[in-house]
């Protein structure tokens, strides 16, 4: 709930999510009618400050209502992330005095949606590097590549890209830009056919020879983790930090349903139900200290960025952290609630089977665990990301 107008999730809307999120997966289909009740329901304005027409959330306060979404339809919470990542960040921006991305938070208050064209085969280090190319030309730039995951495909007005400028090789540079859908030499290609998250409906986008003109670049930034100026890093927290929640709340349900069912299902070597089993006892046991560990740390990061619009260098490492350490837990858990389901977990009418390959998905966001271990490792030693070689 929003502490500036009252903003929440009815709880009728939230069921009416929980109940179509089996039929959008096992369909593979993209979570239509969630998407229309939620943003009649102001869900895609929770960003958007209130002198401009929305809800005027902090991250830490739409952190909290994307939790409540993903318990019910984690699918549908994570692809609308995507979009309020990017009202997100531009509204911290705009509240510390830069109104140059303001446009898009108007454009969010016509109805327009944002997606993420962030990922791509071959670069393992997305929005510091890329295998997009963006080409300087009159009014604007030249954008070829191929995007992957992106999530909203059906509804997305504008793709946020990022893309490598290397007309000058001992400097370049990082061009951050969104364009709009439709534009010559853009095309959506159904790629989506996936294990977990199926909803989402995170199709590629090819991009060849896109001109952007200059009102939508964002941000032009040197390569690497030199560019990690406040709007990058707004798409660090504001994305990761919601993944990590997200990803909680999925693994709370699945602990909610491991639980209600083993207080029910009996055994002929017991007496009682099978919540007297010592081994379901532990199980139990460990899903909850996990869980425990998870939200003091997203809650932590998520408040103390939203408490101050100084955000040093230093918030990445805790950023990263806390989203790997969610979706690694969150993972934990629901396997765990998987083994005391006792076999049920495996069919495809259980809930659990299908919170179990949402769960997957987690560990595939940015930053991976790969990646994760690389940055904190040489932060915390004093190394400079972007130090060559790479290695050794």
């Amino acid at each position: 709930m929003s502490k500036k107008d009252g903003f929440s999730l009815s709880q009728d809307l939230l069921e009416r999510c929980q109940k179509r999120a089996p039929q959008y997966d096992k369909e593979n289909r993209f979570f239509q009618d969630d998407f229309d009740e939620l943003r009649d329901a102001g869900y895609l304005l929770m960003t958007v400050p209130t002198e401009l027409g929305g809800h005027g959330m902090s991250l830490a306060e739409v952190a909290r209502v994307t939790r409540q979404l993903a318990y019910h339809a984690p699918a549908t919470a994570l692809a609308l992330n995507m979009h309020n990542y990017w009202g997100g960040l531009c509204a911290d921006l705009w509240r510390a005095g830069d109104k140059s991305v303001e446009w898009l938070l108007t454009e969010i208050t016509k109805g327009e949606v944002f997606a993420a064209g962030h990922a791509e085969s071959g670069n393992d280090i997305p929005v510091l590097l890329s295998t997009t190319t963006a080409e300087r030309v009159d009014g604007g730039y030249r954008f070829n590549g191929r995007k992957a995951f992106g999530s909203l495909t059906p509804v997305w007005t504008y793709l946020g890209i990022h893309a490598l400028d290397s007309s000058d090789p001992a400097a370049p540079k990082i061009v951050h830009a969104f364009m709009p859908r439709n534009t010559d030499g853009s095309t959506i290609k159904e790629t989506w056919d996936v294990l977990g998250m199926r909803a989402t409906r995170s199709d590629d986008t090819l991009l060849e020879n896109v001109f952007v003109p200059d009102k939508y670049v964002a941000r032009v930034v040197p390569a690497g983790a030199a560019g990690l100026d406040h709007f990058v890093l707004g798409i660090f927290a504001w994305a990761l930090i919601n993944f990590g929640n997200i990803y909680y709340s999925l693994a709370t349900r699945a602990r909610d349903l491991a639980v209600e069912m083993v207080q029910s299902k009996k055994s002929m070597a017991i007496t009682r139900t099978m919540a007297y089993h010592p081994e379901i006892q532990h199980g139990v046991a460990e899903m909850v200290l996990r869980l425990e560990s998870i939200l003091p740390q997203l809650e932590s990061v998520a408040t103390d960025w939203s408490n101050t619009t100084d955000h040093g260098a230093e918030f990445a490492l805790r950023i990263i952290a806390a989203k790997y350490n969610a979706v690694e837990s969150a993972f934990r858990v629901v396997d765990r609630a998987m083994d005391l389901s006792g076999g049920f977990g495996m069919f495809k009418k259980s809930e659990l089977e299908r919170l179990f390959r949402d769960a997957r998905a987690g560990r595939f966001h940015p930053a991976n665990a790969s990646l994760t271990h690389e940055l904190i490792a040489k932060m915390t030693l004093g190394i400079n990301p972007d130090e060559q070689p790479r290695w050794g």
